[in-house]
């Protein structure tokens, strides 16, 4: 390739200004590992307290495959995209089982295992192992393409192979690791997405963007086409003794294993009650009397966004012969109460229902 590589000056300055982060500060790869998923999508600020809460119950990775699903899923709780931490657990599995505890110690050979991509083998290897191989996520898009003035959609699959091509050309041989972190951490601290701090930046005198004066227009992304909202109903569904019902998602899909008052998505002509009568159908082979509207929670996913109104309920009984809820749409359902609710783990909208039960009270009546 023909263009330099930014490492020299990135790693003087990283040197001197990197952040004192807890997994910067072990060679342990299952704490590197651990970091590295949890930084998807997420503020480093966030992370940290979750990082070291989840070490502390799951120190070894031995004792997070040991560990139940469940279990994992509530320590998570909060932290949101939740496929990552039932892929955490299946790679777990996977390397106690299949690797006798021990990492793969190449960016290849960890992209077999799950939730594990390019980039996050390519992290892994490099901090944890010392290859000489690139990382590539939104951060160092914007650097790169800031750097090289790159005009090109950077969501198609063409520019996104030339943006790989070039920041494996530029990785050193020599700490690799450091080197990776050091482009990630240009693009949080300096780099950044609006009003970039062009003149506190270590390779000012190598950007392209800076020099045409077109930072603020890289990296060229497509608008965005508007975000789909979906009305959604559950219920808070009482039985004589008083206990709520609540249902557990499948594994795989949206909010995979995670618990929830059952319910779902209205369809055209329904009315909220009604929507809410055929899932509990659907999914549970019950039926209730809906009651009066209890909550309503606006949440927003990556890709669409839903109001969640949830409707007190009375338990009428399971679909004959049975005489109970059947596990038709989901994994498992239980009766609990407000004293043992902590017990499992739900989404954020779920959690909403429940902190206005414990503010407004819980009785059906």
């Amino acid at each position: 390739m023909d263009n330099p590589s930014p490492a020299v000056p990135l790693l003087a300055w990283y040197d001197a200004n990197a952040a004192d982060l807890p997994w910067r500060n072990t060679s342990d790869t299952y704490r590197i590992w651990l970091s590295e998923v949890m930084l998807q999508q997420t503020q480093i600020d966030t992370v940290i307290s979750y990082y070291n809460r989840f070490l502390t119950e799951y120190p070894t990775i031995q004792a997070l495959a040991q560990a139940k699903l469940d279990d994992v899923l509530k320590l998570w709780e909060g932290l949101g995209y939740y496929s990552r931490a039932r892929n955490l657990h299946k790679a777990a599995i996977r390397i106690s089982t299949d690797y006798k505890g021990k990492f793969p110690q190449t960016a290849q050979e960890l992209q077999q295992l799950p939730g594990i991509g390019r980039y996050t083998a390519g992290a892994i290897a490099s901090i944890a192992f010392d290859e000489p191989t690139p990382v590539l996520d939104g951060n160092v898009i914007r650097v790169v393409t800031r750097l090289l003035d790159i005009d090109a959609d950077v969501t198609q699959t063409k520019t996104k192979n030339r943006l790989w091509d070039i920041v494996a050309d530029w990785v050193p041989d020599k700490r690799p690791g450091d080197y990776n972190q050091a482009l990630m951490e240009l693009g949080q601290k300096i780099c950044t997405p609006r009003k970039p701090h062009c003149k506190q930046c270590p390779v000012q005198t190598m950007c392209l963007a800076y020099k045409n004066d077109t930072q603020n227009q890289r990296p060229v992304k497509p608008k965005k086409a508007p975000t789909p909202h979906y009305d959604v109903a559950a219920g808070i569904i009482y039985n004589e003794a008083g206990d709520m019902l609540i249902a557990q998602r499948p594994n795989e899909g949206l909010l995979g294993g995670l618990w929830e008052f059952p319910g779902g998505k209205q369809e055209a002509g329904e009315t909220l009650p009604q929507t809410l009568k055929r899932e509990l159908y659907e999914e549970l082979a019950i039926e209730v009397e809906v009651g009066e509207l209890f909550v309503k929670v606006k949440h927003a996913f990556t890709h669409f966004k839903i109001t969640l109104h949830a409707y007190k309920c009375q338990y009428i009984g399971a679909e004959s012969p049975h005489t109970e809820p059947q596990k038709l749409g989901v994994q498992n359902w239980a009766w609990i109460n407000l004293e043992t609710i902590d017990n499992y783990s739900f989404g954020k909208a779920d959690r909403e229902i429940i902190k206005a039960l414990r503010e407004r009270g819980t009785m059906l009546l």
